[in-house]
């Protein structure tokens, strides 16, 4: 399959558009226009019209669960109740970074922390962001320290460069078939992707 389906996408954050890059090559096509990262609330305002939009082309919007429902399915649902046959709503259980982190081989070698730092399960986790940051901490190279570990009393939950590294993994080292393994709402993912591609 060629890389010449085009499927733009509307996603939370610069993150987020590397991993639904990275899907969308994967399963054979061409990211178009990457809308939103802007946050959550913004795509929800917008969802309407991204679902218009996908009547006449492929599109993919990718959230995070966050704590906002108990599962993937009452997030779709409340936000947009019925879709149309060419979106692709996605939703990552609890974050995109539980997704990097299901390629535990890769993200440990990244890190370059020990294999059995990584959680195995990490759709369980009600904070990825932070287990991903605790990975950092505890990892061999002072740079990954120094890039994604927040500096004291800076108030923020991640380092100065956290989101560049993970743009960096995402986009380079990361495995989606091998992470969906680890990550259900990954692999229904990649499988609504390729339906896309199917009915082109």
């Amino acid at each position: 399959m060629t890389n010449s389906f085009t499927i733009s996408a509307a996603v939370e954050g610069i993150v987020d558009e590397a991993v639904a890059r990275t899907l969308i090559f994967f399963v054979g096509g061409s990211p178009g226009r990457m809308h939103g990262k802007q946050g959550k609330p913004f795509l929800q305002q917008r969802i309407v019209g991204y679902n218009a939009a996908a009547q006449h082309a492929p599109w993919m919007v990718l959230v995070d669960l966050d704590n906002d429902h108990v599962c993937a399915p009452p997030l779709r649902a409340c936000w947009l109740p019925r879709l149309a046959p060419r979106l692709c709503f996605r939703v990552a259980v609890h974050a995109v970074e539980a997704w990097l982190l299901a390629d535990a081989e890769r993200i440990a070698t990244f890190l370059r922390v020990a294999r059995g730092k990584v959680p195995t399960d990490p759709e369980i986790l009600g904070d990825p962001k932070a287990a991903m940051v605790a990975l950092a901490r505890a990892s061999r190279r002072r740079d990954v320290y120094e890039d994604m570990v927040p500096r004291v009393g800076s108030g923020r939950p991640v380092g100065p460069a956290y989101s560049s590294r993970l743009i960096e993994f995402a986009s380079s080292s990361w495995r989606p078939e091998v992470a969906a393994q680890r990550a259900e709402s990954l692999r229904r993912a990649i499988d609504c992707l390729k339906r896309l591609c199917e009915v082109r």
